[in-house]
């Protein structure tokens, strides 16, 4: 999958992760790859800095844990965090519609077009 068309999705992507148990930062990642059916392989550079910003903005809280031997930063979804998920859902249904309405459209006059000349 392009990189670019992540960009601004990153955050809900992240936070949908968290909403059933806290990870730690590889787990969020496998995560992602598998909950995309292997479509979504996140580099860590792009993970790490974005759930630091979701901690310092009040989304996610974190803590230290050992995890399978090893000290691992492990992230939790806040209360407001939820919201915030929420709210991304909200937006995202809406942004699919709207988009899926605009190639729905053009997809329907191009095979109408492609029809009549045919």
């Amino acid at each position: 999958m392009n990189p670019d068309a992540l960009r601004g999705h990153m955050d809900a992507l992240l936070l949908s992760v968290l909403e059933r148990e806290p990870l730690h930062g590889y787990a969020i990642i496998e995560a992602l790859l598998e909950r995309s059916g292997g479509a979504l392989s996140v580099p860590t550079g792009t993970v790490y800095p974005a759930l630091r910003r979701l901690e310092r903005i009040g989304y996610l809280s974190s803590e230290w844990a050992t995890v399978g031997g090893r000290k691992r930063r492990t992230y939790r979804l806040t209360d407001s965090g939820r919201k915030q998920l929420e709210g991304e859902r909200s937006a995202w249904q809406e942004f699919a519609a709207v988009i899926g309405g605009v190639l729905r459209a053009e997809a329907a006059e191009v095979s109408a077009v492609r029809a009549a000349n045919g």
